[in-house]
C-alpha cells in the first residue's frame, strides 16, 4: 500500500512548523477582551484594542502582497520574527491605551509579514494534485495551537502575574521558529532553485488584476471571509457567553473542537482530493450553521462539549476543501498570492469581530445574539458556495473550479 503522505518533503514540514509558531503568538489572545478588563481598559477601547491586532495585519497585507515573493520571502520571515519576539515580550510592561495601540499594530505587522513570506515559499512544494492534502496540513498546523494554547493558558493563570507573563512567554515559539529557519535556509534556496524559474518572479499588477476578475476566486475568497467571521465571533466571545450560560470550561471546548478539527485533517487527508469538493463543502457548511444557533442555549456541560466537537468537525472539513477550491482556481504563479489572500479575509475577519460585537453589546445586545449572527455569516457562505457549484455544472460556465 502506498504511503499517501509521501510527497511531503522536509522544506514543507519545516515551513508548516513556522506557520505554527506564528499562529502560537495569536492564539493566545482568546480571552484578550477579558484580560482588558482585568487591567483597568474601559469598555469602549477593549473591542478596538483587540480588533487593532487583525487590523494592522489586513491593512499591512494589501501593500505586502505585491511586493512579496519567493526570491525575498526568506529574509522578511527572518526580520518578522526577530519583531515577533520584542512585541511579544512588551505586553508585560505595557497597560496603557496608548501603549497599547501601538503594540498591537507592531503585533499585527509581525504576524503578516511572516505568515505571508511563509506561505509565499511553501505553495511552492504542494503538489498541484495534492491541494486537498496539502492544505488538509497546513490546517492542522495552523489548528494545534488553538487546540494546545488556550487551555495551557487556562492552566497556567494561576502561577503566573496575569495573562501578560503568558503573551511574553509564548514568544519561546518564536525563538525556535528563527533557529529552524538559519538550518533551513539554505535548503529551501537550493530547493526553489531546481523549479520553473517563471514561477519564481514577482507577479505584475496586470495579472493580478486580472486573477482577481476571475469569478471563482472572487466567491471563495467570499465564502471564507464569511466562515472566519463566524469562527472569530465564537474565539472572541465565546468565553464570556460561556460564563453568562454556564455551559462549561471554555479552554476545554476549544481543546475539544481543534482535537476534532485536526483529527477530521490529519486522518481524512488524503481522502480530500478524491472527493467531489464543491459537493462536500456545502454538506459541512450546513452542518455547521446549527452549531452556532445552539451554543447560547447550551447549559449543560455534556451539550457543551458535543457541540464543541460537532463544531470541530464541520470546520475540521470546510477550511480544508475551501482553500483548495481556491488553489485549484488560481494560476500557478499566483497560488501564493491568493492563499495570502484567503489568510487576508482572516485578518479581516478578525478585525471587524471585535468591533461588531462590542459595538451589539454596547448597545446592550445579548452575546447569544453574537451567534445568532454568526450562522447567519455561514448561510451566507453557503449561498456563494452553492452558487459557485451551479456555475460549475453550467456548461456555459467558462470559470469553473478545475478540481
Amino acid at each position: 500500500m502506498s504511503n499517501p503522505f509521501k510527497w511531503i518533503s522536509f522544506e514543507f514540514l519545516a515551513l508548516a512548523l513556522i506557520i505554527m509558531a506564528a499562529f502560537c503568538n495569536v492564539s493566545v489572545f482568546y480571552s484578550f477582551y477579558h484580560y482588558l478588563g482585568t487591567i483597568g481598559v474601559p469598555v469602549a477601547w477593549r473591542g478596538f484594542l483587540v480588533g487593532l491586532e487583525p487590523m494592522a495585519a489586513f491593512i499591512l497585507r494589501l501593500f505586502v502582497l505585491p511586493w512579496l515573493h519567493v526570491r525575498n520571502a526568506l529574509s522578511v520571515m527572518m526580520a518578522s520574527l526577530f519583531l515577533l519576539v520584542a512585541v511579544s515580550c512588551s505586553y508585560m510592561w505595557v497597560a496603557t491605551v496608548p501603549g497599547l495601540i501601538v503594540v498591537r499594530i507592531v503585533h499585527g505587522a509581525a504576524f503578516v509579514l511572516l505568515t505571508s513570506g511563509a506561505i509565499a515559499l511553501v505553495v511552492n512544494f504542494i503538489p498541484g494534485e495534492k491541494s486537498g492534502q496539502g492544505f488538509s496540513v497546513l490546517s492542522v498546523a495552523m489548528m494545534i495551537p488553538y487546540a494546545v494554547i488556550p487551555p495551557l493558558t487556562e492552566a497556567l493563570l494561576p502561577a503566573v502575574r496575569n495573562e501578560a507573563d503568558i503573551y511574553a512567554g509564548v514568544s519561546i515559539f518564536a525563538v525556535l521558529a528563527i533557529l529552524l529557519l538559519v538550518a533551513l535556509r539554505g535548503r529551501i534556496s537550493r530547493a526553489l532553485q531546481s523549479k520553473d524559474g517563471v514561477l519564481l518572479r514577482r507577479p505584475t499588477l496586470a495579472e493580478i488584476r486580472e486573477n482577481l476578475r476571475l469569478r471563482a476566486v472572487g466567491f471563495l475568497l467570499g465564502a471564507g471571509l464569511l466562515i472566519y467571521l463566524a469562527h472569530a465571533a465564537l474565539f472572541y466571545f465565546l468565553k464570556d457567553l460561556a460564563l453568562q450560560t454556564g455551559g462549561g470550561d471554555v479552554g476545554l471546548f476549544f481543546t475539544l473542537s481543534m482535537v476534532a478539527m485536526i483529527g477530521v485533517r490529519a486522518f481524512g487527508g488524503a481522502l480530500f482530493d478524491k472527493l467531489e469538493k464543491l459537493v462536500v463543502l456545502p454538506i459541512g457548511l450546513v452542518l455547521l450553521i446549527p452549531c452556532f444557533i445552539i451554543l447560547p442555549h447550551a447549559d449543560v456541560r455534556a451539550v457543551f462539549y458535543l457541540l464543541a466537537g460537532a463544531y470541530g468537525l464541520c470546520m475540521g472539513v470546510s477550511l480544508p476543501l475551501l482553500n483548495a477550491l481556491l488553489f485549484s482556481a488560481s494560476p500557478p504563479l499566483l497560488r501564493g498570492l491568493n492563499t495570502n489572500l484567503s489568510l487576508f479575509t482572516l485578518d479581516m475577519a478578525y478585525f471587524l469581530m471585535p468591533y461588531l460585537g462590542g459595538l451589539l453589546i454596547a448597545f446592550g445586545a445579548g452575546f447569544g445574539l453574537l451567534f445568532y449572527v454568526a450562522a447567519g455569516f455561514v448561510v451566507l457562505s453557503l449561498l456563494f458556495v452553492m452558487t459557485l457549484s451551479h456555475q460549475q455544472k453550467n456548461p456555459a460556465n467558462k470559470e469553473g473550479v478545475n478540481v
